[in-house]
């Protein structure tokens, strides 16, 4: 089973990924986290980044595509996976659907207004050393503006600022329109409200993912 997750950004999908991840064993994939490690590894991948993004360049979707499937033929992801902010257009699903053409895939869109995302993103605090990420509204450090873990200050990222949280907003929606209709006709997306409390998103995507599985087990075992 490939597990698609959409959504904006601040939306949960990190969140919601990780929690997918420890009830079906399903690794979490995510395209940032698969580039750190290659340019960390000076692999051949990581090399080509790197220059692109030394250019000032966005690294382009044959590398990007090129590291994922990389990674979904490796042992752990046979049983299945969770891909966090991939694919972001039509072009990247298609790609992706070529590579493992017989996947069952499940689309899970995590839905805010755009209200609760500034409200959400605003209040959000990075560790400058560590990277450990807390929540002025939810997870408040037990000594302000301090990291739990190493003690360093927490900022404000430039772009968790309402103006350009509004500006990234439009973009996602933007890029993200056409793959929504795209895999709507598909019959494989699924639209939850991404605003309660974090156990009842989940329940309701373990939910989708339960009655979905069982599907995909039922139409495999009547080939």
């Amino acid at each position: 089973m490939r597990v698609v997750l959409l959504g904006p950004p601040g939306g949960g999908k990190g969140t919601q990924g990780e929690l997918i991840e420890k009830k079906y064993g399903f690794p979490k994939i995510s395209t940032g986290d698969l580039l750190r490690r290659e340019v960390q590894e000076k692999t051949t991948l990581g090399e080509m980044a790197k220059a692109k993004m030394n250019q000032g360049e966005l690294v382009n979707d044959d590398i990007v595509i090129e590291m994922i499937k990389h990674k979904i033929f490796q042992l752990d992801c046979k049983r299945g996976y969770i891909l966090d902010g991939f694919p972001r257009n039509v072009g990247q699903a298609r790609r992706l659907e070529e590579i493992e053409e017989k996947r069952p895939e499940i689309v899970i869109d995590i839905h805010l207004s755009e209200q609760a995302l500034i409200r959400r993103l605003s209040a959000r605090r990075i560790c400058s050393s560590c990277g450990a990420i807390y929540n002025l509204l939810a997870r408040n450090p037990r000594k302000e503006g301090t990291c739990d873990i190493c003690g360093s200050e927490l900022i404000q990222r430039e772009d968790d600022v309402p103006e350009v949280i509004k500006e990234r907003l439009k973009v996602y929606h933007e890029q993200t329109e056409a793959l929504i209709d795209y895999y709507s006709r598909k019959k494989v997306y699924f639209r939850i409200d991404g605003e309660g409390k974090i156990e009842t998103i989940s329940d309701n995507i373990y939910s989708i993912l339960d009655r979905e599985i069982a599907k995909s087990r039922v139409m495999e075992a009547a080939r």
